[in-house]
Parts: structure tokens; sequence; C-alpha cells
């Protein structure tokens, strides 16, 4: 599925944290994409997000094609623990888009979840047995 987006001026940005858990499922299922991106439906608020190594880029239901909020400049090295949040830059391309941010930060995480609940993996697992350890001599 390809969607074209557009992006109208920026009205404005702001630093904000993603929690980790939310940062780190996002980047598990970006992994297992074989495209780069992949698309989250967040239906409780009829949004769209598209998430790929850049940027989450969210979408209204009814705009469609326009951007109306940017979450991006991931800084995932300034943590010192993987359960820190992770530090990123907001900006909004709507009027509206500042006031959709705590709902949108309440909702994605349930909408990944979701979509990590329904990936489906194929394939014969493989348990590799590697010798036991030799202890050395005259030890």
């Amino acid at each position: 599925m390809e969607i074209i987006c557009y992006r109208a001026p920026e009205i404005g940005a702001e630093p904000r944290a993603l929690p980790a858990a939310t940062y780190n499922i996002a980047h598990t299922l970006l992994a297992r994409s074989p495209s780069g991106a992949f698309f989250v439906p967040i239906r409780s608020m009829q949004y769209l997000a598209i998430i790929d190594a850049a940027e989450f880029v969210f979408l209204d239901g009814n705009t469609k094609c326009w951007i109306d909020i940017a979450w991006r400049n991931f800084r995932p090295q300034e943590r010192s623990s993987l359960d820190d949040p992770v530090p990123y830059e907001a900006v909004y391309y709507r009027a509206h888009a500042a006031d959709l941010m705590p709902r949108l930060q309440a909702e994605l995480p349930r909408a990944l979840a979701e979509l990590a609940a329904k990936e489906r993996f194929s394939g014969d697992a493989t348990v590799l047995k590697f010798p036991a350890p030799q202890r050395p001599s005259g030890a």
C-alpha cells in the first residue's frame, strides 16, 4: 500500500518525551517490516499513524493525506537505560494539533499493542545446542 502525504507549513514545535515502552514496541514492529515503514490505525480517534525510522506522522481520517502532527528527531542515545523515555520533537501542522497530543500519546500505545498481538510468525523454530564448557585441566 502506498500513501502520499502532504505537509502544510509548520505552525509550531515543542520538545517531548515518548515512554520507553511505546518507542520500543514501535521499533520492534519497524524491524519486522520489510518495507521500512508500517501503518497503525488508531481507530478510537479515526487517525492513522505512519511509522518509519525517521519519524511518526499522524493523519486525520477526514483530511486523509495531510499530516497533522509529526514526531521526529528521536534521540534514544540520550537515555541512560532502555526504560527511560525517549526525547523527540513534536511538529504541528494544524491549529488544533497540540490539543491532540495527550490523546495520541495515550492511544498510540494501545494501537501498537493491538497490531503486535495480530502479528503472526511462521516458520520452524530451531533450538541450538551448544556443548557444555570444558573445565581447564588442573582446575
